[in-house]
């Protein structure tokens, strides 16, 4: 049993509160399983944030059922305590970088590290997918190297090219398409991130791992921690 909140959105769906991130991801990791087993029939959709799971069912006629199956798997959850580093659970998608981002030696400035420090920090640690949000296909990517926490710029650009690597806060990200954008640009990906051809359209789903790899360096990085 944990001390997650349920509480009613609308009229077709519900709003799990929880303590941080890696209890969201715990949590949405438990409903994938359960939906694949057969059980949470009923439920359309499932959409996590820093600290809520989003559970959208098919009607408001099946929210009734649904609220019970969630109880019955919130009762059987072993949360993880609150605090803890967050735990991937997908898979690895791997993410070539030119790292001669415009924020680049700002970045390394405010960290105290060299720009070629800066790269190694961002690529041999291993991301977590956290959420999405933003834009389609951008996700908030936790985990990294905790020296490079950056704020974000106090006058955003009025425009970011598509496939942009930033940083701000405790997050890294890639842009999905051209945007205004205040993160900390230190990289520019060919990756496309939003794909309507492709199922599911978004790249990165909750809980995988991101391995930014230097292409200037063409390093291999399968072996990095």
């Amino acid at each position: 049993m944990t001390d997650a909140l349920v509480h009613p959105c609308g009229d077709a769906a519900l709003l799990v509160e929880v303590a941080d991130l890696g209890q969201v991801l715990s949590l949405h990791e438990a409903v994938g399983r359960h939906r694949q087993s057969g059980r949470l029939g009923g439920l359309l959709d499932v959409v996590p944030a820093a600290r809520t799971l989003l559970l959208v069912a098919e009607s408001a006629a099946g929210l009734p059922a649904l609220r019970d199956e969630l109880r019955a798997l919130l009762h059987h959850w072993s949360a993880p305590p609150a605090g803890a580093p967050v735990v991937a659970h997908g898979p690895v998608v791997r993410i070539p970088v030119r790292y001669n981002g415009p924020d680049l030696e700002g970045v390394a400035t405010l960290t105290g590290l060299s720009a070629a420090e800066v790269v190694v920090a961002h690529t041999r640690t291993r991301w977590t997918v956290g959420f999405g949000g933003f834009a389609p296909g951008f996700s908030y990517l936790v985990g990294g190297d905790p020296r490079l926490r950056v704020p974000r710029h106090e006058e955003p650009r009025t425009t970011v090219p598509a496939g942009a690597v930033g940083l701000a806060g405790t997050f890294s990200g890639v842009y999905p398409r051209p945007s205004p954008g205040g993160w900390q640009i230190i990289g520019q990906t060919d990756v496309a991130l939003w794909d309507v051809e492709r199922e599911p359209p978004a790249l990165l789903q909750p809980g995988a791992t991101v391995q930014f790899v230097d292409l200037d360096r063409d390093v291999d990085d399968e072996g990095a921690p």
